[in-house]
């Protein structure tokens, strides 16, 4: 199981099932665009997580977290909660 997480698939399983998360929303009726701004910022985070876990530079972690609030701030915009 620990090869799992030391190769960072078990975040690749995670994004498997946002994936389908995406498709089934938007086969639901949900616009695209609303899905993206939903899925996105907590795909951007597994993606530093991934990138932590096999050991890529700090650069790689910062800059998929750093993209990742103004695309939750949309997302906030977006449904009208901020």
């Amino acid at each position: 199981m620990s090869w799992l997480f030391s190769s960072g698939h078990a975040v690749d399983l995670v994004l498997g099932v946002m994936l389908l998360e995406f498709v089934g929303l938007t086969v639901g009726g949900k616009s695209a665009v609303t899905v993206v701004l939903m899925l996105m910022p907590g795909a951007l985070m597994l993606l530093a997580l991934r990138g932590a876990l096999v050991g890529l530079d700090w650069y790689w972690i910062a800059l998929p977290l750093t993209v990742s609030l103004p695309l939750h701030l949309a997302d906030m915009r977006h449904r009208k909660l901020l």
